[in-house]
């Protein structure tokens, strides 16, 4: 026989939580620009230093940043994946003025 206590994970006539699709998918999107058909990953912190391929300065640790790879190149999708870098998030957001 059922119980007759209500659940208390979500209470009889909640509202219903919207999924957090960034949080689902890890912060991976897929973006469409001038230059290609791009996957996007915001990164909170990192325990290495990277080169902005933009700016050619430092990606310090701890830093927020981007890491974008490109998924229309010749070599199919695992050679963009090969060729991703580490981007700051201003240049990654100004590349099209860039080129």
């Amino acid at each position: 026989m059922p119980s007759k206590r209500r659940s208390s994970k979500r209470p009889y006539a909640a509202d219903h939580v919207p999924l957090d699709v960034d949080r689902a998918t890890g912060g991976r999107r897929s973006e469409s620009a001038a230059d290609g058909e791009w996957v996007v990953q915001r990164i909170r912190s990192s325990d290495k230093t990277y080169t902005c391929p933009a700016c050619r300065q430092a990606v310090t640790p701890g830093t927020a940043h981007v890491v974008a790879w490109q998924t229309d190149l010749l070599g199919g999708p695992e050679a963009g994946l090969d060729g991703r870098r580490h981007w700051h998030n201003s240049c990654w957001q100004r590349r099209a003025n860039l080129r």
